[in-house]
């Protein structure tokens, strides 16, 4: 280990995580490259690291300026490379023989929302995440926070085309139901005993009529009146629950 004393820049193309729940999940994640580590003593103390990984030792304020203005570091930061993409077929394939639920975002693009949504598909043991290439956010800091540590377990899907996604996803076997206010059915009525694929849109504006129009089923959640909608990570939550405690059979 070294002593360091300057902060330095973002390599390009590089995202940097704080917080311990996303950088030890980082750490011991095969698949994910760390290129670098900074940390306090007592942090560093408590963590078991490669030889090859360079790390240096920084105080509170020097981690500060690594990251964005009143991060919770927790002591401890790492740069990394972005996660090598998966492809959406590979993923039905893993699933072949599960019922394990796929959930898909149409055009959510807060990283906080959707390292929620993450954290929740690890919880409930989703198979992985599906959204478009360019209406999604890149891998964060604050997306990794968010998702405490999910981001290196669940298998996050980027495609182009989220509509001929859905059309793949079909093909598999999938039950897909978008989730929206509009719904004239609330989602456990809609829930069969097979694969099931959940979509939901932004806050707000909801899905696009053309995802819309590539769902089997609309539904939506039994909410009180007082309240216009949830946010799209406590909607996710609630229908993966939803999915996890169907009767069996459907």
């Amino acid at each position: 280990m070294r002593r360091g004393h300057r902060p330095s820049t973002p390599s390009a193309g590089r995202p940097r995580f704080w917080g311990r729940h996303a950088v030890i999940a980082a750490l011991a994640n095969p698949a994910r490259s760390v290129r670098r580590l900074w940390g306090t003593r007592e942090a560093l103390a408590a963590l078991e690291l490669p030889a090859v990984l360079p790390v240096t030792i920084a105080d509170v304020a020097d981690l500060g300026r690594l990251v964005p203005h009143d991060a919770p570091h927790q002591g401890l930061v790492i740069e990394v490379d972005p996660l090598d993409d998966i492809w959406l077929g590979d993923l039905l394939d893993q699933g072949r023989e599960t019922t394990r639920p796929l959930i898909l975002l149409d055009q959510v693009t807060d990283p906080h929302n959707v390292g929620a949504v993450l954290r929740s598909a690890a919880a409930f043991d989703a198979l992985g995440l599906v959204t478009q290439d360019r209406h999604a956010p890149p891998e964060s800091g604050a997306l990794a926070r968010a998702a405490s540590g999910a981001l290196e377990a669940v298998p996050w899907v980027r495609v182009v085309n989220l509509a001929r996604a859905l059309d793949e996803i079909a093909e598999a076997g999938y039950w897909r139901i978008g989730l929206t206010g509009h719904a004239p059915r609330l989602l456990g009525d809609t829930l069969g005993g097979g694969k099931t694929a959940l979509v939901l849109g932004a806050e707000g504006e909801g899905m696009r009529a053309n995802t819309e129009a590539h769902c089997d089923e609309l539904a939506r959640l039994p909410i009180s009146p007082r309240v216009e909608s949830l946010n799209v990570s406590n909607a996710a939550a609630i229908a993966l629950y939803a999915v996890a405690t169907r009767p069996a059979g459907g």
